[in-house]
């Protein structure tokens, strides 16, 4: 029985290590995923902790809080950026006392070499490289001239086709910013981790195949062997 025990061990820790790493195509990205249920479609992303991990951990808390529920994207400019605004002055609700704490935060300048492309979550800021606060981008092209200026924080990993009806919206241009004549609200926010959502029945299916697959080879060995 000891035997049998070690070789579901090994091969149950060999083939998890196998299945996790296929799981996440993109190798910067985090299990946790973030959902944005705007008026127009879901918005899903994720986040890269080993590259922003002060900025990541300060938009997961506010989303945590609930400060993104009521807020709404105040700038939707097409083939470049549909940014979420800060959520001190973007909610129709009210923040509470913790919200608006967390909210009136800035975030260290976490710059790095990850390039602005299609998808990526990049932090809104003044001139000043530390004063990110709760405003973000999506972006919604390539965008080279913001790589190593704004922090990237993730990406977006579904509602492609959501930014696209942003894009399609009627916009009005106010000095430097192209903003949607409606408002893009989001409704409300969510979080779940990929792994124990997506893999547990993977894993569950995994772990019987690989105790039969002990048995047998124990059952082998005791044949074969003296």
């Amino acid at each position: 029985m000891g035997r049998y025990s070690s070789w579901i061990s090994i091969l149950t820790c060999l083939s998890l290590t196998f299945f996790h790493a296929s799981c996440d195509e993109d190798p910067l990205l985090g299990s946790a995923r973030v959902v944005f249920q705007t008026n127009y479609g879901d918005i899903e992303f994720g986040f890269y902790p080993d590259v922003a991990p002060k900025t990541v951990e300060h938009i997961f808390r506010l989303v945590r809080l609930g400060c993104y529920n009521t807020n709404h994207f105040f700038r939707v400019d097409k083939g470049f950026v549909a940014q979420v605004a800060d959520v001190v002055n973007g909610r129709s609700a009210p923040l509470n006392e913790k919200q608006r704490e967390h909210g009136e935060k800035t975030i260290v300048g976490e710059f790095s070499k990850v390039k602005h492309v299609r998808g990526i979550l990049s932090m809104g800021r003044h001139s000043d490289p530390n004063s990110g606060g709760s405003s973000f981008s999506m972006l919604l092209g390539d965008a080279p001239h913001l790589d190593g200026e704004y922090a990237i924080f993730g990406k977006v990993t579904k509602g492609d086709e959501t930014l696209r009806k942003l894009e399609e919206l009627p916009t009005r241009r106010e000095g430097i910013f192209v903003m949607p004549k409606e408002r893009i609200t989001i409704l409300s926010s969510y979080y779940y981790d990929t792994k124990a959502e997506s893999c547990e029945q993977e894993i569950s299916t995994l772990k019987r195949r690989l105790a039969a697959t002990a048995m047998e080879v124990e059952r082998q060995r005791m044949k074969c062997l003296p």
